[in-house]
């Protein structure tokens, strides 16, 4: 239970970073295109793999620490750190068909499902 709670406080730390990043990141680059989003994932997926190789040294990091900075804040930060990360693993395990699958499938249905959402939305709208 107390690992949850340190999971939940990061989940809040990572999503007000994301929040305060984007805006940051759109008034340095521009709002005319997400360079926030673009931002927040590349910097999520570089922190998410220095994490997950500080954790891999041993005695660097308990697993409570662990699991509140990758599933806590950088969760709240970002998912695409962690499709990021499953999908590296994949590629230096030599599991180049399920790093491409993982892609494939997290792009297509992940698009697809935004799409589906979007009609669902509209219909739900349209029919008040």
């Amino acid at each position: 239970m107390e690992r949850l709670l340190w999971v939940c406080f990061g989940g809040a730390l990572g999503s007000g970073a994301r929040y305060l990043t984007s805006l940051v990141a759109a008034r340095w680059f521009g709002a005319g295109f997400g360079w926030g989003t673009v931002f927040v994932n590349v910097t999520g997926s570089f922190l998410l793999g220095l994490i997950v190789a500080v954790a891999k040294a041993r005695g660097l990091m308990g697993s409570t620490l662990y699991f509140a900075l990758a599933s806590g804040v950088m969760g709240g930060f970002t998912t695409y750190s962690s499709f990021n990360n499953e999908t590296v693993t994949y590629v230096e395990n030599g599991l180049l068909g399920r790093a491409a699958w993982n892609i494939g499938a997290t792009v297509v249905l992940c698009l697809g499902a935004g799409f589906f959402g979007l009609r669902a939305g509209n219909w739900v709208g349209a029919t008040r």
